[in-house]
């Protein structure tokens, strides 16, 4: 209906825009002549055309300056001989009607109408749809009625302790008599913290819709624009419409775009964005929660966050969602395939066990590339096969199976998967090998996946020293069979790496640096964290002890992975051979045919 009314106000518009350029087009360009040289182009026979009117002479002549047809205009005197010099120039004559006062009224204000027109048009159509554009001053924030709000903690799966923390927040918003008849008070603001696709915006409203209260929901880059005082402004209005629609929840996403550390010396600042801080400080001091409005934040960011919101009296608790652990990968993956077709074969526990680190966004992803996987291949139900491929997908890229290898690269990338494959196999503290191809994927020409078999919140140095010898066990295994390296252990070296430093300089695994944290905090220095403050870590000295340090880990870790190849050099090559003729082996392949050829040996 509003888009039918919009398209008729345009039509009208836009008719009269065009009857308007109609009027006056004809107008526009008109030569004014005296009426002395109007007789004087009569004489000379270039008046083509006369419209004659009482107080006005109008028509078409040849100006004889740049002898084109020209449009002209003269004021009419007295000249009773006008009509009889017109016939003997052969000029065509009429009269033209006069205009009445009101046509004359409606030519001079029409442009003045069409402005107010189109004024009162924009404005319309600018505020309309939610776009405010001259409400700058008002807040965004979308609301959800309890009508429309269908989440409820039986769509989040995980996260129980978090669940059971904002239990407390939900009973309040149902009966705040139960809390208030005790004097407690209730947090006035709850930050939700954890990893990006953790579910804090998806528990945030499973939380409005247990509590069956307005759940007001916007980002923290929604308050600050280029006018200055729009952010405050906002701010104000947020509260404002939770206090109408109290008991509600307000909910800000991202609040780390608005309340980050405030401007302290070099560096860097923003004044609006402070300004739309401070007021976020003042709002949440100002308001009480017997008002029954509660707000909630999320942010992926928590150390960037200033200390004056973290305190008690605005953000009282924080909670955590964390990564999710095995037995709440295999809720969530029920949860995200409760509308999915699914074989009766599918084990969702095989899938939670092979998939440590991910997420609830990574495990919807997982389920959807599988349903289409599965309708790619016009099958029925999404069977384990996709299911084990979409984790692949995730990990490591889709399949480039156009992708042209020479032999000689082939033979290259077998060994440098094998060498992975067997040092991981015979060194004691590496994760189990799940699959390795030389089918490329994504960036990655081969690759060898190992998945651990259970949850690990801690890693030994021994754990990490592994970790490292079996990255390096690609370039070794190079090495040794063709006596030259390539370019394919790139991305291994920047992991062996990033591991020795962190072992070096923030594990404090290192006999020589001792147990030291000597991380660099560049970090800091656009938080609001004055740069000039900041204390030198180490000395030169110490520097060059680190940089030796790594250098010593990774060189031992490689000589190691180059006695293992050395020792099994055997089962290098069968491995290698294997995976030529078959392109990819999965972990129990790997395993099976490992200990035959060390039986044969």
């Amino acid at each position: 209906m509003k888009d039918k009314r919009s398209l008729i106000l345009w039509i009208i518009v836009i008719g009269a825009l065009f009857i308007f350029v109609q009027l006056t087009y004809k107008y526009q360009f008109e030569k004014e002549l005296s009426y002395s040289e109007f007789k004087n182009y009569l004489k000379q026979g270039t008046i083509r055309s006369v419209k004659i009117r009482s107080d006005l002479i109008r028509g078409k002549f040849i100006n004889p300056e740049t002898q084109s047809e020209e449009n002209f205009k003269t004021v009419t005197v007295p000249d009773l001989k006008l009509v009889e010099d017109m016939d003997n120039a052969g000029v065509s004559y009429q009269g033209e009607p006069e205009k009445g006062w009101l046509s004359a009224l409606l030519a001079n204000l029409a442009p003045l109408i069409i402005f107010i027109v189109l004024w009162f048009f924009m404005i319309k159509q600018m505020q309309g749809g939610g776009k405010q554009v001259f409400a700058f001053g008002r807040s965004r924030a979308k609301l959800q009625s309890t009508k429309q709000s269908k989440t409820t903690f039986a769509d989040v799966a995980g996260c129980d302790e978090a669940k059971e923390e904002l239990q407390e927040i939900i009973e309040f918003l149902k009966n705040p008599a139960k809390f208030q008849k005790l004097g407690g008070k209730i947090p006035k603001g709850v930050l939700l913290v954890g990893q990006s696709g953790t579910g804090k915006t998806l528990l945030a409203k499973a939380i409005a819709g247990e509590a069956a209260v307005p759940f007001f929901s916007s980002s923290g880059s929604e308050f600050v624009e280029m006018f200055v005082g729009v952010g405050a402004s906002r701010v104000r209005d947020l509260f404002e419409q939770g206090r109408k629609s109290a008991p509600c929840l307000l909910f800000v996403d991202e609040i780390d775009a608005v309340g980050r550390h405030r401007f302290a010396g070099m560096g860097g600042g923003h004044d609006e964005r402070e300004q739309t801080l401070n007021q976020l400080l003042v709002e949440m001091d100002g308001f009480d929660t017997k008002e029954g409005v509660i707000l909630l934040a999320a942010t992926n960011r928590p150390d960037v966050l200033d200390r004056a919101l973290l305190r008690p009296g605005r953000f009282d608790r924080h909670i955590v969602v964390p990564v999710p652990d095995l037995k709440s990968r295999e809720e969530i993956l029920k949860v995200h395939a409760r509308h999915i077709k699914l074989n009766q074969k599918v084990d969702f526990s095989v899938i939670a066990k092979r998939t440590p680190g991910m997420v609830g966004a990574d495990l919807a992803n997982l389920i959807n590339e599988s349903a289409l996987l599965a309708a790619r291949r016009n099958k029925e139900a999404v069977e384990m096969i996709e299911l084990e491929e979409a984790i692949e997908r995730i990990i490591a890229g889709p399949e480039r199976r156009s992708c042209v290898i020479s032999e000689k690269e082939k033979k290259i990338i077998a060994y440098h998967e094998s060498g992975h494959a067997l040092v991981a196999k015979l060194i004691p503290n590496s994760e189990p090998i799940h699959k390795i191809s030389i089918i490329p994927r994504g960036m990655a020409l081969g690759y060898t996946i190992q998945l651990p078999t259970e949850d690990k919140y801690l890693r030994t140095q021994a754990e990490i020293v592994d970790k490292v010898t079996a990255l390096l066990g690609g370039r070794a295994a190079e090495k040794l069979i063709f006596n030259d390296v390539t370019t394919g252990a790139q991305n291994d070296l920047l992991l062996a790496t990033d591991f020795a430093q962190r072992m070096v300089c923030e594990y404090g695994m290192s006999e020589k640096i001792g147990p030291l944290t000597l991380r660099k905090r560049e970090e800091e220095v656009f938080l609001g964290k004055d740069i000039m403050t900041r204390e030198k870590m180490y000395s030169e000295s110490t520097a060059r002890e680190i940089d030796e340090e790594v250098k010593r880990i990774i060189e031992e870790c490689f000589s190691r992975a180059e006695k293992i190849i050395k020792e099994n050099i055997s089962s290098l090559h069968s491995l290698a051979k294997k995976l030529i003729e078959r392109e990819i082996l999965t972990g129990e392949e790997v395993e099976k045919y490992i200990k035959k050829d060390e039986t044969a040996n």
